[in-house]
């Protein structure tokens, strides 16, 4: 996608830039919800995903996963379409001209350019992942051994007043966002 954004014309890029930073405005619990219909199984999403692999996306660890990917998109493609369009058309028709494939000269050529955007849109992914709760709560829930996060434990632990175990979990993903 960000690939794609960085080399096309089309009239449609503008849609497309928006629709992928739409993560950025929108409450967590709004996406949340609509990713939750939309992964249900009577839906095409969630019903598709049935078909397939016999499982529902709702409250599992796929869905989580995937609602937390659709949920950092901004964060991951951003960065990349910007370390695309910093490569610019010169090297690859460079490596067109010394009998390059398209595919050969984005993985030798534009991709280890772009590693400062890769390794950017990694950390920014990871760390907006992390931490992040109403997405997560709205589509895995808190099943024990199946979708509970950290972020959900420190709440859970927080509201049933055991500030100890909650210090303890925050005060570990503090460390670990530090390392």
């Amino acid at each position: 996608l960000a690939w794609w954004l960085a080399h096309t014309r089309t009239r449609l890029k503008p849609l497309i830039e928006a629709v992928t930073a739409l993560p950025l405005v929108l409450p967590p619990t709004v996406l949340g919800f609509y990713l939750l219909v939309l992964f249900a199984p009577g839906a095409p999403l969630g019903g598709a995903w049935l078909g397939l692999t016999g499982h529902t996306l709702t409250f599992s660890f796929s869905g989580l996963v995937l609602a937390s990917m659709l949920y950092s998109l901004p964060f991951v493609v951003q960065p990349l379409q910007g370390a695309f369009e910093a490569v610019g058309r010169g090297p690859l028709e460079a490596a067109a001209v010394l009998g390059a494939r398209p595919l050969d000269a984005f993985f030798t050529v534009a991709s280890p350019l772009a590693l400062r955007g890769y390794l950017t849109a990694t950390v920014l992914g990871f760390a907006h992942t992390l931490g992040e709760f109403g997405v997560v709560l709205m589509v895995g829930g808190n099943i024990p051994g199946r979708t509970r996060v950290i972020s959900i434990a420190i709440y859970e632990q927080v509201e049933t007043l055991n500030f100890a175990a909650a210090h303890l979990l925050a005060a570990g993903m503090l460390v670990f966002s530090f390392a």
